[in-house]
């Protein structure tokens, strides 16, 4: 994804603690998200692959630098031009758009959008749902309301991605993970979570942030931050979306299948929600819960 030049950022949706958080909670609990198992096994999964694993700026990733300056902060963000630069404001505008998309959004539906920050740090720091990290990957805490997210966990996705992803599938974990909390807003983000399987409460969890995803994808020009993705961008984000379905995770790992503990969906129905939510561009018709999925 693009931004315009002259967008303004407000990097304040951002807390940057980089440098100086740590963590002693113990393991992660309550949090929902693309991060905390699917994106890790998709790092695992490029890895197994032999995919390419080309320098920051590889050649066609269209990404930002990964960080900034030495010493800078998420503060110094504030155009659109430093997020084509600057993976960490990159971050801050992709929070920016989505944030400003549910604000408008639900105040058309008559409803009211609470800002949320993202924490963003290094190592790892403590969250109300456990020690958040970089083996944890990006997730949303519903007890505190926060996104946490390591930028070095960003900067090996990146790594993996360079050749063939782009900064769109970065885009896209970070959207799925507002998609919670807009879940958790509206209520639904506890709806039979615990629920494995291919038609469980889980997979219908995940697949509903997804096709949340999507819909941002589709009105993200609308917010004044960023240019309309391309075709190829949009190739890129089905393709992130596809590499963390549960049946492929799964026969990598372990060279079989098994659907019955599925909790995120498979390729086809994450790639299927996505394209639910872009296609559409309306939240309304990413009701995961009603039928068959």
């Amino acid at each position: 994804m693009t931004f315009r030049r002259g967008a303004r950022l407000d990097p304040s949706q951002v807390q940057d603690a980089r440098g100086r958080t740590g963590g002693t909670r113990g393991l992660l609990v309550g949090g929902g998200g693309i991060g905390a198992v699917v994106v890790a096994l998709l790092i695992y999964f490029l890895q197994s692959q032999g995919a390419p694993i080309p320098g920051p700026g590889g050649a066609g990733s269209g990404a930002p630098a990964v960080g900034g300056p030495e010493g800078s902060n998420t503060a110094d963000c504030h155009t659109g031009a430093q997020a084509n630069e600057r993976l960490d404001c990159f971050i801050v505008g992709v929070v920016d758009s989505v944030q400003a998309y549910w604000t408008t959004e639900l105040k058309r539906e008559g409803r009211s959008y609470q800002l949320t920050d993202t924490q963003l740090f290094s190592g790892q720091m403590d969250s109300a749902c456990g020690v958040a990290s970089s083996g944890t990957g990006p997730f949303y805490c519903p007890t505190d309301r926060y996104v946490y997210l390591d930028i070095g966990f960003f900067n090996q996705l990146r790594g993996q991605f360079g050749a063939t992803g782009g900064p769109l599938a970065q885009a896209y974990v970070i959207a799925h993970e507002y998609g919670h909390h807009v879940q958790d807003l509206l209520g639904t983000l506890g709806r039979k979570s615990s629920q494995e399987g291919p038609q469980g409460g889980s997979v219908r969890t995940e697949l509903q942030a997804d096709c949340y995803a999507g819909v941002w994808v589709k009105n993200a020009a609308s917010t004044g931050y960023l240019v309309p993705p391309t075709e190829q961008q949009i190739a890129d984000a089905l393709n992130a979306a596809a590499a963390v379905g549960d049946d492929r995770i799964q026969q990598e790992v372990q060279g079989s299948v098994n659907p019955e503990s599925w909790r995120h969906g498979s390729s086809t129905q994450r790639d299927h929600w996505f394209m639910v939510g872009f296609q559409g561009g309306d939240p309304g018709a990413c009701d995961t819960f009603s039928g068959p999925i």
